[in-house]
């Protein structure tokens, strides 16, 4: 039976799946740092969540696919939604209400050295000197882009949220690793994130009415509110659709090293629309970020489907 053009259109949908990943990703933090200017964090997170879910609804009642999961695959994806969503985008969204969209990106950056180590601490990924110095490539690139601004992040008034970004990073972690592990990503991507996305949009609009310390909806701006949209529409729906679809393929490090290219999409939309200087030091931690990359991820191979039993 002939394979080969069934392996190169999954080959086309991964490469799209990446593709989609670090382009959608990289714009939310502006989109976020643009939300939550008039509309109180977890509010943004939560209509985002919300909304999301109602897409991956209407989807699923037009092919006929809805259906109930079950509750230990509900279980998983609860847990998943929980880490991810509530945790890691929520507390970053937060987050941004006191950090700027550059610091959040640099500060996410680091997450990939979290799922690498995780990966390999639970036998998911075998320890790679070739990888761990991809890594600390990407990493050192990072920490160039900002190193004149490094001592920002000791300001009283963005300590708060950079606690946030860390427990934000080390919830994408372990849900990047937990996804993997359990390959709770198999099956309807479509109906598992319905249920994701409801889950969180719940527990995030309580918290909104919860923690907000006032919400008057009528000082929402339309800016705002569109910026809102477009992270529900793109930095949920097609975005944590190709993430699912990514991890169904390649291993949790090579999804989450996108957020180095998430990182210079951020930089290079902050000079775009907010008039920030690309400097030399900029091209080379372009350099070091793309390196690091290539590095970590090329294998000739790479691209080739994986077998999901």
């Amino acid at each position: 039976m002939p394979v080969s053009s069934s392996y190169i259109l999954k080959d086309y949908k991964l490469i799209f799946a990446v593709i989609t990943v670090a382009l959608v990703w990289g714009t939310t933090f502006l989109a976020i740092r643009v939300a939550v200017e008039t509309i109180p964090a977890w509010f943004v997170a939560g209509i985002r969540q919300f909304l999301a879910s109602i897409i991956m609804l209407i989807v699923l009642l037009s092919r006929k696919e809805f259906k109930w999961i079950g509750w230990k695959n509900l279980g998983y994806q609860i847990v998943f939604s929980t880490l991810m969503l509530i945790v890691a985008n929520g507390m970053t969204t937060v987050a941004e209400e006191s950090v700027s969209s550059s610091v959040a990106s640099l500060i996410s950056a680091s997450s990939p050295i979290l799922v690498f180590l995780g990966s390999v601490a639970i036998g998911l990924q075998k320890f790679s000197f070739k990888a761990l110095t991809g890594v600390l490539m990407c990493f050192s690139g990072i920490l160039f882009i900002f190193w004149d601004g490094l001592q920002d992040l000791a300001n009283p008034d963005y300590r708060m949220g950079i606690i946030f970004l860390f427990c934000a990073i080390t919830g994408w972690a372990s849900g990047t690793i937990f996804t993997k592990k359990l390959n709770i990503q198999s099956g309807n991507i479509s109906l598992n994130l319905f249920y994701q996305f409801l889950f969180a949009g719940i527990i995030q609009i309580i918290f909104a009415f919860i923690f907000s310390e006032s919400y008057h909806f009528e000082s929402w701006t339309l800016k705002s509110i569109f910026a809102m949209l477009y992270l529900a529409v793109f930095g949920s729906v097609a975005a944590f659709f190709a993430f699912h679809y990514a991890l169904t393929k390649i291993s949790p490090v090579q999804v989450s090293i996108l957020a180095y290219i998430n990182t210079i999409i951020a930089i290079f939309l902050g000079w775009l629309i907010m008039d920030e200087k690309i400097s030399v030091k900029f091209i080379m931690a372009a350099v070091l970020i793309i390196c690091g990359v290539f590095i970590i991820n090329y294998k000739p191979e790479m691209f080739k489907r994986q077998k999901i039993e």
